[in-house]
């Protein structure tokens, strides 16, 4: 039996996910992060992107987070953030990013954070469609 660990995922909005998984992947503003059972304690922000848990070998949830906290102790792993998108809504998420950037882009004013927000919903979609491929 694989060894595990609880992941809490938390939002503004509420608990998006308590449970157990073998390996968590975050995108952490130094890098990727592979997180599994054991791992040392360890407190970062995030950056927009794809949170990925291996629940088994075979079984993934990946969640979309513009940006919050990943708090990683030995046996648990806690995800604070202000937005979280299941995976399964991301294609709705992504006509509500795109229309944030034809509203900008009529405008010479870009506001930067939105639009890198935007490429990285981008960038998740595309991990998420790849991955339901295989």
């Amino acid at each position: 039996m694989a060894m595990r660990m609880h992941v809490d995922i938390v939002s503004s909005e509420g608990a998006i996910f308590s449970g157990q998984a073998e390996q968590v992947y975050a995108n952490a503003v130094m890098g990727e992060l592979g997180i599994w059972p054991r791992h040392a304690p360890l407190l970062t922000r995030l950056k927009p992107g794809l949170l990925r848990l291996v629940i088994k070998q075979a079984s993934e949830q990946s969640f979309f987070i513009p940006s919050g906290i990943i708090e990683v102790q030995p046996d648990v792993v806690t995800v604070l953030a202000d937005t979280v998108v299941r995976s399964e809504e991301l294609d709705k998420a992504i006509v509500k990013a795109s229309l944030v950037v034809e509203k900008k882009a009529g405008q010479i004013d870009y506001r930067d954070a939105e639009l890198q927000l935007s490429l990285a919903l981008l960038r998740a979609v595309e991990q998420t469609r790849k991955s339901r491929k295989r």
